[in-house]
């Protein structure tokens, strides 16, 4: 047999991946049998090729997935595809390619690329989520949140992408500009479908305690996106003429009730119905008319997003403070919005950064009413606010408290009068699911000037898209335009209707994409619940830290709403989620547009599937960035054509011997510690990925490892292969999650039965684990004087014996008196002298 590896590696892969097709050996089973563990990435986006970030997502599944097989478990581990969306539609635009069409190229495209990289993925569970048998449940699920008043459909104002010519949701809007296309968005007024995800966001925020699987950077971006706050709801009454209007109060919500002798103004969003009080003949109203119109026109970024610049005109409505008695000036602002809160605000520059740049900028006055302890602020030496806790100045009778027993006390008279409730608050907002484009799924409802809004029947599911429509990118929905989908009859009197024309957010299709992977041939209901009880929760997740506000908060909200249905039993569904890190290039994310993309085609042609997954997997941790590194691609073909050079021109004799005993080879120095070396890698990865979910570790053992191998043939004896051939298994072993063609080829070759990847994963023998000699580092006062190599059960007097006699270490200890010792067994020991 050739052991010349390039010359090999290309058909070594075709051949173990024909095999392992033939085999079926990455099917699951319907249920588990046993302990199982539910690995997934998250759901791609057929774009037609694969890329680099594409490549390690997966590689990083996979490895943990064949590691667990290997360790006895059940596994399922699914692909599929987030089919529907803007690319398609566009390229139909720009191409005259119809969607499906090209989608369906690029499945078949991108799977000849996964299954040439080897990923063990169980492909008679693929979904897709443009194909019929998919989105009809879409539907259904959209119909069951219709009955219980989950999905809804208001008149609002949303974020409109003149580019992509669709709404956003609030999630989709990234500092003012589309999440996909990166144009800036503005708002329209639109009837828009909603799915009520506020009517869970106490639940939303309270179990992000429960998964402490997660990364706390996700918990905390949720967190914070869900934005609950404890504060109070304070009607501030609307003057006219100086009097209170009657009954008519403008109601603010603070979080700093304790700061509301500060307040110098109000500010009301520019959709605020406060502002119709206005009279068509009052002079102000044309210039407050023209500031809600501009602002109307400028990019928004969503709820408690901070536009670049704040602007705001003085409407000429007063209120009155209802603590104070003081009439405040109303201001319409871009910096409110009507969605968030009641969509007005009481201003205290001094204590709110964002209220004191408004009041600098207007001329609008400052007054501090907290201060630090034993501070005495003057607000005409304010410059900044100061936005933390502390003791109550200028406030009333409230001077001198704490702000928290100030916000107490505050609250209960406010109560008491009638003028304040205390409250919850969540900066989370419904999901607007309405898309006005074509390459998605259609809402299943009928608009019938009789009947109102009715649902499509169950039976009349799906809703099916029409084909070979003529897309130009032009005016409103394209669906609006086809009469023989938009001209129905109303299921109920019968009468002309129109269906409706706007498509669900993609969004939607990968909110409970995973669980259909349980069972993804059933046309009778979305899945059986009993065959998802059995997989769920997802055991590890794998994406892109970008989705840690929209699919992770979305496929949570789902998870609850299935659960209220009874059709799962739990309202989170995955147990630890792992953000891997982008690939970068130059220092920069890969992208087309920076004409830094590596093809992970070409780098398979050149140095191999194995080569191209273990450098992604090597280069850096799974949840930092990885720069690419030619040289590194390089290295990782080096160490796996080093291990095809050391077998196989050795595999016909290590196949045909004996393996060495569990205790031979103790008292021979040389093949002991290439046997402790075998056991101590086997603990090592074992350990990194199970308990870390470190992966580049594990890769560097192997290297070790090898190294190790290196040096024994230096000095061959007769008697030496039982060690090789142990050696080798193990290491083949060791290498399926990683490079896993090698591995099963490795493993074929030093006669082992079957597939690696169905062995049992190697158990280190604890004999061996034990390493006979260690070296400790010796510090002097803190600072590295020598090492010395003692037995590994020395004594510290022994230790201390051997640092005393060490050349380097003695001189630093001549003339001085030693005060105290400091001793790590087998790692460190610290002398202090004086």
């Amino acid at each position: 047999m050739t052991s010349d590896y390039r010359d090999r590696f290309d058909a070594l892969e075709l051949a173990w991946q024909a095999r392992w097709k033939e085999d079926r050996s990455w099917a699951a089973p319907a249920r588990p049998d046993g302990p199982k563990f539910y690995c997934l990435e998250m759901l791609p986006y057929p774009s037609g090729r694969l890329h680099m970030g594409h490549v390690r997502n997966y590689a990083i599944g996979d490895a943990v997935a064949r590691f667990q097989r290997m360790r006895g478990r059940t596994v399922l581990h699914p692909m599929g595809w987030d089919s529907f969306g803007l690319p398609a539609e566009n390229a139909a635009i720009k191409n005259g390619t119809p969607p499906g069409l090209w989608t369906n190229q690029n499945i078949a495209n991108m799977a000849v690329q996964l299954k040439r990289l080897g990923f063990s993925y169980d492909w008679s569970r693929e979904i897709a989520a443009h194909r019929p048998e998919y989105y009809r449940w879409n539907q259904w699920f959209f119909l069951r949140m219709l009955e219980r008043d989950l999905a809804y459909r208001s008149r609002r104002s949303v974020n409109w992408c003149d580019s992509c010519k669709t709404v956003l949701a609030n999630e989709q809007v990234e500092q003012g500009r589309c999440w996909r296309c990166e144009s800036l968005v503005g708002r329209r007024e639109l009837e828009q479908w909603f799915l009520r995800t506020t009517r869970y966001a106490e639940e939303l925020d309270a179990e992000l305690d429960r998964l402490t699987g997660w990364p706390e950077r996700v918990r905390l971006m949720q967190r914070n996106w869900i934005g609950r706050s404890e504060g109070a709801v304070v009607r501030f009454p609307i003057l006219e003429g100086g009097l209170p209007a009657a009954e008519a109060a403008l109601e603010i919500y603070t979080t700093r009730l304790d700061t509301i002798f500060g307040a110098t103004f109000c500010v009301v969003a520019p959709t605020h119905p406060l502002l119709d009080r206005l009279a068509a003949a009052d002079p102000g109203r044309a210039r407050v008319d023209q500031f809600c119109r501009r602002m109307a026109q400028r990019d928004v970024a969503r709820a408690g997003a901070e536009p670049e610049e704040k602007e705001g005109v003085d409407t000429g409505l007063r209120v009155r403070n209802p603590f104070s008695g003081e009439a405040l000036p109303v201001f319409a602002a871009n910096f409110v919005l009507m969605e968030y809160g009641t969509g007005a605000i009481m201003a205290v520059p001094a204590h709110d950064e964002r209220d004191f740049e408004f009041a600098l900028k207007y001329g609008l006055p400052v007054r501090a009413v907290v201060a630090r302890r034993g501070a005495e602020p003057s607000a005409r030496h304010l410059d900044a606010a100061m936005t933390e806790d502390g003791v109550l100045i200028d406030s009333g009778r409230y001077t001198g408290l704490d702000s928290a027993a100030a916000r107490r006390g505050m609250l209960v008279e406010g109560t008491r009068q009638g003028f304040c409730r205390g409250t919850v608050q969540y900066r989370l907002l419904d999901w607007g699911i309405s898309r006005q484009r074509y390459w998605g799924t259609p809402i299943p409802v009928i608009h019938c000037p009789s009947c109102g809004i009715v649902p499509v029947p169950d039976a009349d599911l799906p809703v099916l898209l029409p084909e070979n429509l003529a897309l130009t990118g032009e005016g409103g929905s394209p669906l609006e335009r086809v009469d023989a989908f938009v001209k129905v009859s109303c299921p109920r009197c019968h009468g002309a209707a129109r269906r409706e024309t706007d498509t669900m957010d993609t969004f939607f299709d990968s909110s409970w994409y995973f669980y259909r992977y349980c069972d993804p041939g059933n046309d009778r209901a979305p899945f059986d619940p009993s065959k998802v009880s059995g997989w769920f929760a997802i055991d590890l997740y794998v994406g892109g830290i970008t989705h840690a506000t929209m699919h992770l908060i979305y496929c949570r909200f789902f998870a609850k709403v299935l659960r209220d249905l009874g059709l799962v039993e739990s309202g989170e569904p995955v147990g630890t989620l792992l953000c891997q890190g982008m690939v970068l290039k130059g220092g920069t994310a890969m992208s087309k547009s920076k004409g830094n993309i590596v093809d992970p085609d070409e780098m398979v042609r050149r140095y191999g599937a194995d080569t191209t997954r273990l450098f992604t997997l090597f280069a850096a941790p799974p949840e930092k960035d990885l720069e690419w590194n030619e040289k590194g691609v390089e290295g990782c073909f080096r160490f796996l054509e080093k291990v095809w050079r050391l077998f196989a021109p050795r595999g016909d004799a290590l196949s045909a011997s004996s393996l060495p005993g569990p205790g031979d080879g103790a008292s021979e120095p040389r093949r002991a510690g290439l046997r402790r070396k075998v056991h101590l890698t086997i603990e090592r990865v074992t350990v990194d990925i199970d308990k870390r979910l470190h992966l580049n570790t594990p890769v560097a053992a192997l290297m070790e490892l090898l190294n190790a191998l290196l040096e024994f043939i230096k000095e061959p004896a007769p008697g030496d292969d039982p060690y090789l051939k142990e050696a080798g298994r193990t290491l083949a072993l060791l290498l399926q999650p990683f490079a896993p063609h090698i591995s099963e080829e490795l493993w074929s070759l030093l006669g082992g039965a079957g597939s690696a990847g169905r062995q049992a994963w190697p158990a280190a023998d604890p004999r061996w684990l034990k390493e006979d000699v260690v070296e400790v580092v010796v510090q002097v006062n803190g600072r590295v004087r020598g090492r010395v190599r003692v037995s590994s059960d020395s004594s510290e007097a022994e230790v201390l014996a051997r640092a005393r006699a060490d050349e380097k270490v003695g001189a630093h200890l001549e003339g001085r008196t030693l005060r105290k010792t400091i001793y790590i067994p087998g790692r460190l020991l610290n002398l202090v002298v004086g």
